[in-house]
């Protein structure tokens, strides 16, 4: 944590890198795996279980939580 940014963002990159298999996934796959998640989280809408929130709303806690940092 006492190194800068750019360093940390470095060592975050490398950090992620090193646990990719090599292997790209499948597009078809991801694709498949979002429809899914999209349709789950529709029906929870439509079934009255989540409203959502605003996007400015959510920009706006994002750009907060980054600003903390």
């Amino acid at each position: 944590m006492s190194l800068p940014a750019k360093e940390r963002a470095r060592v975050a990159a490398e950090l992620l890198a090193s646990l990719d298999d090599g292997t790209p996934e499948d597009p078809a796959a991801v694709q498949a795996a979002w429809a899914k998640e999209i349709e789950r989280r529709a029906r929870r809408v439509l079934a009255g279980e989540s409203s959502g929130q605003p996007w400015d709303d959510v920009r706006d806690r994002v750009a907060r939580r980054l600003k903390q940092r």
